[in-house]
């Protein structure tokens, strides 16, 4: 489980998603989640570097998890089905994020994330409670949220499933971020495409 998050960290670190020690990444686990640590470096964060984090908050001892610990735990708490938790300062995301804006039904992927668009929440200061509930709010019914003048939240039944969801995530707010170039206001999928589309995903996710 640590040598995947470590692999994981590395992986967002390549795509050039996080850089330094920007970002964070955690599973959950039977006594409570396991996360990356604060301040240290993807390139030389190891399996010992992870931290294991109890849902009251309590770390592993002689290690310092990442600041963004709270809204992980959070989340988890809110979220029986989520098992993995991605935060990246990713640049087109980040960069949406910094506008405050939603990504609107631009493309039918967007309903990837969830629903009819990715939400941004309200800015709060980086590792509060007060940043923890603006994301609870922004990823109700959602798989993924930016999180305003800092970045984006990508989460999934696993790793593997939260990394796919930054992905596409920072793709779309990089198709976004290019209409924006061209028109304040690109035409838009109205609520009921969106909701076929979500229906069509439903029966993709079954098959």
């Amino acid at each position: 489980m640590k040598a995947k998050l470590v692999y994981t960290a590395q992986k967002l670190a390549t795509l050039g998603f996080n850089k330094g020690a920007s970002g964070n990444c955690s599973i959950r686990d039977a006594r409570g989640f396991v996360i990356t640590p604060s301040g240290v470096d993807t390139e030389v964060m190891t399996a010992d570097s992870m931290v294991v984090v109890k849902m009251n908050g309590d770390a592993e001892a002689n290690k310092k998890p990442s600041s963004e610990w709270r809204f992980h735990r959070d989340i988890y708490q809110h979220h029986s089905e989520v098992n993995a938790i991605i935060h990246t300062h990713s640049m087109f995301a980040t960069t949406i994020a910094c506008l405050h804006q939603d990504v609107p039904p631009f493309h039918y992927m967007v309903a990837m994330a969830g629903g009819g668009s990715i939400r941004c929440a309200p800015y709060a200061l980086f590792g509060t409670q007060a940043l923890s509930d603006a994301a609870i709010s922004a990823l109700k019914d959602r798989k993924a949220c930016l999180l305003a003048n800092h970045g984006m939240i990508a989460m999934g039944g696993s790793l593997d499933e939260a990394l796919a969801v930054a992905v596409e995530v920072e793709s779309l707010c990089e198709q976004y971020w290019r209409l924006l170039q061209i028109t304040p206001t690109p035409p838009l999928l109205s609520d009921g495409e969106m909701q076929a589309v979500l229906e069509q995903f439903k029966g993709y996710r079954n098959d």
